[in-house]
């Protein structure tokens, strides 16, 4: 049996999560009984996002506070967020590391009238020039990175010189963390 290198794993980490987010993209389940990719599914998706899993996220994340500002969100899923800070006004894009998502996105943006800039990348390596952000958004997705530091380094570089990331992470030590083990998976 041949040895895998470090980078290897990391490739085969990463395809994995790609595999894994093209067949689950993250949420779809809650729009399950509308069509998919229609207004109908992404106003059930939202509507369960923003009332039922986490009515705070509007507001603590200021999806109406980067009217202008040119905003980057690193693991964009089906454009949630994305969407919520393009009504609000911000120069979006968004990468993510799944090729369907990155379609799902753009079809999201789409279905609401809204624009958007979209590249399949991982948050390793951004495929933007220094300081090209004023925002830098990541919600639940840099901690599944191989290199969550090298991600980490990738926003700061991104980032303009005193631009704002917005950045949720998952703490395995968390209460939640340990919730969501015990009550989804027993």
């Amino acid at each position: 049996m041949a040895a895998v290198s470090g980078e290897n794993r990391i490739s085969e980490e990463k395809q994995r999560a790609r595999e894994q987010w093209s067949e689950d993209p993250c949420g779809a389940v809650y729009g399950r009984e509308q069509e998919f990719g229609t207004r109908e599914f992404f106003d059930a998706v939202e509507r369960h996002r923003y009332t039922e899993y986490a009515p705070w996220m509007p507001e603590v994340m200021g999806f109406t506070d980067f009217s202008g500002a040119r905003l980057l969100e690193v693991g964009c899923g089906m454009g949630t967020d994305l969407l919520q800070f393009a009504r609000g006004g911000a120069k979006v894009t968004g990468v993510d590391l799944t090729p369907r998502s990155i379609e799902i996105s753009r079809q999201h943006l789409a279905v609401y009238g809204e624009r958007g800039d979209f590249a399949i990348t991982d948050g390793e390596n951004l495929p933007f020039a220094d300081e090209s952000f004023d925002v830098v958004y990541s919600n639940g997705v840099l901690h599944h990175t191989p290199d969550t530091a090298g991600a980490v380094r990738e926003v700061h570089r991104v980032l303009r010189p005193g631009g704002e990331a917005r950045v949720m992470l998952y703490h395995r030590g968390s209460a939640a963390y340990w919730g969501d083990i015990i009550l989804r998976h027993g």
